[in-house]
């Protein structure tokens, strides 16, 4: 084995095994979209395409037998760079808005072509490469796409504002590096810095559209959570004792009733208004819908009390977060009670801003009475959904017959600013 061809061996197996981990990727993952999966092979194959081009340019130099075979490899080469770079562009390119910048890609192959009948790009001559007026083309070309997809990457940062964005971003920036060393440089590398570069972006850009996915499945699952919130608090039987005790008012004291109506308005509307709520909503607001719903208990249980002891709501949390702590302590709890008590109390702990919801309902095992398939929102949902948004925390101590007290804890935001990026 030749020192030259130990040499291009040791080029070529880490680009070709990245290629392959990029491929097999790409077509064993089932979340990719179908239009990226296409997008990312075709930049595979264009570099396996550029890979071989590189190789062969390498040993066509310097024998004036194949010069045909140099001027035809080196036009390939010089026609798929800046395809590649437009695939990029491409992926970020969802709605095809760009789709103009492919009359660069094709004003490029057809400056090169003319490399078979004119010296105007490049000739190759008894073995030698000479670069014409034009020869400089291709970089330009590449050039104005990369910047053109950095600024294109920039834009996708400051709408996402997620850590992950800067993958584009740094991605863009490493083969702006690399089409500078490949174009004011004199290299003698056999793969050009450029190659080197795009396969890497290639699997950084897997990468991140594998973290997007991530991402709009988790906000995808927030929405169907929140919905599922939603309808749990819209129960039937809910609906339906509520209109049968203004019926019943209509006739025993009609203004009351009124103002039950429009305090269980109210309550509807706050619940659908809280699919529009981003993720964390102000404890006033969620204390508020609170007293909305036990209004309206307390009217069809008048042996039930509602007790609240505010020391500390200047703090954000999940919608729909204490609201069916004190639905389930009324329904499963306190109703059964000759004088049911529910007391909310808010207080600072430290860096942690503390909710304590107690009754002295009839209690239950936690371990038991937690699931999912029950008609009431479970605990467990409440408590995830406090874990994921905010990175808080929700326990419970129950005893049958003595009641239930549920704590939650919301540590203290670091800032508006980062409250926004989480």
């Amino acid at each position: 084995m030749t020192q030259s061809f130990q040499s291009v061996l040791t080029l070529l197996t880490p680009l070709i095994l990245q290629l392959l981990i990029l491929v097999f990727s790409v077509l064993l993952d089932p979340y990719l979209r179908k239009r990226d999966k296409r997008l990312l092979l075709g930049i595979a194959a264009l570099l396996f395409a550029l890979i071989v081009q590189n190789d062969l340019d390498g040993r066509l130099q310097d024998d004036p037998t194949l010069d045909t075979w140099r001027t035809v490899v080196s036009v390939c080469g010089y026609c798929i760079r800046p395809t590649i770079l437009m695939l990029f562009i491409r992926l970020l390119d969802v709605k095809n808005r760009f789709r103009p910048l492919w009359a660069l890609i094709a004003a490029n192959t057809a400056v090169y072509l003319t490399a078979f009948f004119s010296g105007v790009t490049f000739s190759v001559t008894n073995g030698q490469f000479a670069r014409g007026p034009l020869g400089w083309t291709c970089h330009v070309v590449s050039l104005v796409l990369i910047l053109f997809h950095l600024a294109q990457a920039l834009v996708s940062f400051s709408d996402i504002r997620k850590p992950e964005a800067l993958i584009p971003v740094l991605t863009a920036v490493l083969i702006i590096a690399a089409t500078v060393v490949d174009t004011w440089f004199n290299t003698d590398y056999i793969f050009g810095a450029l190659t080197v570069a795009v396969i890497s972006g290639s699997l950084f850009y897997y990468i991140w559209l594998h973290l997007q996915f991530a991402r709009e499945h988790e906000r995808a699952l927030l929405s169907e959570q929140r919905i599922r919130l939603m309808m749990s608090q819209i129960q039937p039987h809910f609906l339906y004792n509520t209109l049968s005790t203004i019926q019943a008012l209509c006739r025993t004291d009609p203004e009351k009733a009124f103002d039950t109506l429009e305090t269980f308005g109210t309550y509807l509307r706050q619940n659908i208004d809280s699919l529009e709520q981003p993720d964390r909503i102000p404890f006033v607001s969620e204390l508020k819908h609170t007293q909305v719903y036990t209004e309206i208990e307390m009217l069809r249980f008048p042996s039930i009390h509602l007790e609240y002891e505010i020391e500390d709501d200047d703090f954000t949390l999940p919608a729909l977060t204490v609201q069916p702590i004190v639905e389930n302590a009324i329904r499963h709890g306190v109703r059964i009670r000759s004088h049911g008590v529910v007391s909310v109390r808010t207080f600072r702990d430290g860096k942690d801003h503390v909710i304590c919801i107690r009754d002295n309902g009839k209690g239950f095992d936690p371990d038991v009475n937690d699931h999912p398939d029950e008609t009431h929102i479970g605990i467990k949902n409440v408590r995830e959904r406090i874990e994921r948004l905010c990175g808080g925390s929700l326990t419970i101590d129950s005893r049958p017959g003595e009641g239930t007290a549920v704590t939650i804890r919301v540590p203290e935001e670091r800032s508006s600013h980062e409250s926004h990026l989480r």
